[in-house]
Order: C-alpha cells, then sequence, then structure tokens
C-alpha cells in the first residue's frame, strides 16, 4: 500500500545488542521501507520479562516514557513501539503514502524481532493503551508463541453498539465523517480534527470498518483475525479507568469476549487514586503511578 513518496529506501542497520541496565532507542526496520526507533527502558534490578508497549492512536511513543521509567526503576524492562506516521518514524501519511492495520501489525512483529536479537533471553509480554490495546490482542493472535502475555489500558473495542445514548449517533457520524474527510485530504488530519493524529485513510478506514459492525476484518491481513482471537490463552490484565468516556465497560466487555480463553485479571482503577482526581483516558499518561503498580503486581505473578 506505499507509493513513491513514501521513503523508497532504508539503511540495513544491524541491531545493537544491549547491555542489561542500559536505556536506548533500538532501530527497526519494517521490510518496506519503513523504519522508526524503539524506545527501551532496561529494568534495573534485570528480570528475565519485559513489556512491550503499544501506544493510543495518534499518540507517539516518548509520551510514555513516565510509565517506562517507573516500571524499569522496578526490574521490568519496557520497550515502546513507535507507529508508523508518528515521532521517530520516517513516514507520514499522505493521499500516496498510505497503509492500514496489515502494516501495522507487520510492524509490531519487526519490534518484537528488534528486542528478540537485542535481548535473546528476554521473555515479553505485549500490552497497549487505547488503539494499542487493540492491535496488541491481534499481534498475538496472528503470532501467539511469540508473547508471554497479553496487558491492556484504556482499551476497549470501538462498536457503536457499545456506546451509551447519545455516544451512539456520534460514533456512528464519526464513522462516516472520518472516511470521508480521509478521502477528501488523502490521510486524516486528526490534529485539526481533535481526533488521534495525522492518521493514514487505511487506518481509518480500518477503524471505522471495526465501529461499524463489531469485528475485526481489516484489509489485506494475512490471518482470520476473528478466528484466531478466540484461539489465544494467555495470562491477561485489563485495566479500565473510571473516568474513561472512550472505553465505556461494554466496549472493553465487547474486546474480552473475543478473547474467551484468556487467563485474566480484570481492574478498574478510581479517580480517588489520581492526585489530578481523574481517572481518564489519557490523563493517566502525566500520572502513572496506579497503572504502574497494577501492572507491576501482575507482572510479578507471571514470573
Amino acid at each position: 500500500m506505499t507509493t513513491d513518496s513514501c521513503a523508497d529506501y532504508y539503511c540495513r542497520m544491524p541491531s545493537p545488542t544491549l547491555a542489561a541496565d542500559t536505556q536506548d532507542a533500538l532501530p527497526v526496520f519494517s521490510g518496506d521501507g519503513h523504519e522508526a526507533r524503539l524506545l527501551l527502558h532496561c529494568g534495573k534490578p534485570h528480570r528475565d520479562l519485559g513489556l512491550l508497549w503499544l501506544p493510543a492512536m495518534g499518540v507517539a511513543a516518548r509520551k510514555y516514557r513516565h510509565f517506562a521509567a517507573a516500571l524499569a526503576a522496578q526490574g521490568w524492562t519496557v520497550a515502546v513501539h513507535e507507529w508508523r506516521g508518528l515521532g521517530s518514524s520516517n513516514w507520514r501519511a499522505a493521499r500516496s503514502c498510505n497503509w492500514g492495520y496489515a502494516e501495522l501489525l507487520r510492524d509490531i512483529a519487526a519490534s518484537r524481532h528488534a528486542l528478540a536479537t537485542a535481548l535473546p533471553e528476554q521473555r515479553w509480554v505485549l500490552g497497549g493503551h487505547s488503539l494499542g490495546a487493540q492491535l496488541a490482542a491481534l499481534a498475538i493472535a496472528r503470532m501467539p508463541s511469540h508473547y508471554a502475555g497479553y496487558a491492556l489500558v484504556g482499551g476497549g473495542h470501538p462498536w457503536w453498539r457499545t456506546f451509551p445514548g447519545w455516544h451512539r449517533a456520534v460514533l456512528l457520524a464519526a464513522i462516516g465523517w472520518f472516511r470521508t474527510v480521509s478521502a477528501i485530504c488523502g490521510y486524516f488530519p486528526g490534529e485539526r480534527a481533535g481526533f488521534a493524529g495525522r492518521e493514514a485513510r487505511g487506518v481509518m478506514r480500518d477503524w471505522s470498518a471495526s465501529a461499524g459492525d463489531g469485528s475485526y476484518r481489516p484489509a489485506h491481513l494475512d490471518f482470520d483475525a476473528e478466528t484466531s482471537l478466540r484461539r489465544v490463552a494467555l495470562p491477561a490484565l485489563a485495566i479500565r479507568l473510571r473516568s474513561d468516556r472512550y472505553v465505556p465497560p461494554p466496549s472493553l466487555d465487547h474486546l474480552l469476549n473475543k478473547l474467551p480463553l484468556l487467563q485474566l485479571q480484570r481492574t478498574e482503577i478510581k479517580d480517588s487514586e489520581f492526585a489530578g482526581g481523574r481517572a481518564g483516558h489519557f490523563e493517566w499518561l502525566r500520572e502513572p503511578g496506579p497503572v504502574v503498580r497494577r501492572t507491576a503486581l501482575w507482572l510479578e505473578e507471571l514470573t
């Protein structure tokens, strides 16, 4: 799905082998000309279980640095993936530079490969926030043997029927509007629209399709997502934020119901646990302590 305005070459640099007490950025090459940097916070003292983390839609990897650093201080190595088109990515969405969920899943596999090269003894849990939680589930369904568990924060399925009251009408209108704007511009101008970032129209197409019919059938996928999700049998942690208006409880339920074999631990964080007084969809990034505590306890149980 890439064309001539996307990078038409990339340098094949060997991934370095990292010491267990370093913080670094690993180069990740996806094989189609796309490259980005994987932010790596190595645990001190080092543990053999790490967390590969996928950001929310439109959010650069660096926004999770406080979350990653806090877990690393407890010994958990955290690698934060960079989405294609954001931050350190060498591509930006445009009419002639397009991609969808299928390409994003291959980018996740490329990050996992870079980690296997740099830290070959490390086991990895795959987790994510918001869209990252959804794509983490799909990535695990695609390659379940690559991961030791699944963790999500503020994640759910965007199916319009899982939202309450007038939110349903807003979401239905947004589905059509996102597609129309993306078709007109050649990409989705999220910075101006107030939703996500500058996104490829293929990503918005796949997001809108899942929001419309409640399933995962992205274009150009190389596996049956719905069937594969039902076969995932891993330990899992699902953290919901009490005041998360983007993920009402039925939205989280709908996502988790697609993975019936998970060994699931669910928890909800209340507003009172944050000094800012709000357990919101993005607020926790500024104050990650409550999320870090629950995640660290769960990781401890997996070791």
